[in-house]
């Protein structure tokens, strides 16, 4: 047996319950992801030019976008462009490649949209629509926006060929905020933000995670939670990477559930690389023994 089979037996889990890739079959629906959820289908629904969704790293973004892509229907013809960069042109190329379409060697820009809008026409007859979809978007620059907008301009009378949904950190909301992008920003239909979440929806997160791993929803202590809770400040990302590392700290001590103590000795030897740091509990003789003879306060 691998030791990864003996540390989910030891907790009886069918698999970790905080990995950090993004699964839409593990997604909470806080009510921030539930309202976000709702304005990603609203602008879907109501052939919206610009979507935007806006988050923190880790908020969950990402998340909800491969959520919407593996729950799209027929009629939807969805582009997935990730962390997108470059010039005038290059923008158009990354276009292409969402949508399958192969790039002609040594084709200029102006054969490269006509093939681009030919594509749309296409899907338009035949009763589909075509949504693209930029994650990261905040290393997008002024320029690239503006010719994001510029396709948008294909869209015709009451006939929506494309649709643009923009998903980054907060910087993006504070670009097309600027007086300069007021033409971008009035194709923005419909948008929401993802903050943190607070302690309350931590707690039913892991609980929600734990669960769904095949595990018992009292997996951590509710002192270990509120712990995870102040340190990731609510940040998704950040309780699965803390939850992960006190699952793995509580297996070595050979106990069943994850307390206070564990989540304390991973900050103690400076092993959480995020959210806030804390100072170290003082040295006292009462408390949870640590794997190295060390006994540790609340």
């Amino acid at each position: 047996m691998s030791d990864l089979q003996h540390y989910l037996q030891h907790f009886s889990l069918k698999t970790r319950p905080f990995s950090l890739a993004p699964d839409p079959g593990c997604m909470y629906w806080s009510p921030a992801h539930r309202r976000a959820w709702a304005m990603l289908e609203y602008g879907v629904m109501t052939c919206a030019p610009v979507t935007l969704i806006t988050g923190d790293v880790g908020a969950g973004k990402t998340t909800l976008l491969r959520h919407l892509i593996e729950t799209a229907g027929a009629d939807l013809t969805i582009g997935l462009v990730s962390n997108a960069h470059g010039s005038r042109g290059e923008l158009l190329q990354w276009v292409l490649q969402a949508l399958g379409l192969a790039l002609g060697e040594g084709e200029g820009y102006v054969t490269q949209f006509d093939r681009l809008q030919s594509f749309l026409i296409a899907e338009y007859a035949a009763g589909r629509r075509v949504v693209l979809i930029f994650d990261e978007a905040q290393n997008l620059s002024r320029e690239a926006l503006e010719e994001l907008r510029m396709l948008t301009n294909i869209n015709s009378g009451p006939d929506e060929l494309l649709q643009l949904i923009l998903a980054g950190q907060p910087e993006l909301r504070d670009m097309v905020r600027r007086p300069d992008m007021t033409q971008f920003a009035q194709r923005v239909v419909a948008s929401a933000h993802l903050g943190p979440m607070p302690p309350d929806e931590v707690r039913a997160y892991i609980r929600h995670r734990a669960e769904l791993a095949g595990g018992e929803a009292a997996l951590f202590d509710d002192a270990a939670i509120d712990l995870i809770a102040k340190v990731t400040q609510g940040v998704p990302r950040l309780v699965n990477q803390l939850s992960e590392m006190a699952l793995l700290y509580a297996f070595t001590d050979g106990v069943n559930a994850v307390t206070r103590d564990n989540v304390q000795t991973i900050l103690d030897d400076d092993m959480f690389f995020g959210g806030e740091t804390l100072p170290p509990q003082p040295l006292v003789e009462s408390g949870a023994a640590r794997r190295d003879g060390e006994k540790w306060a609340d």
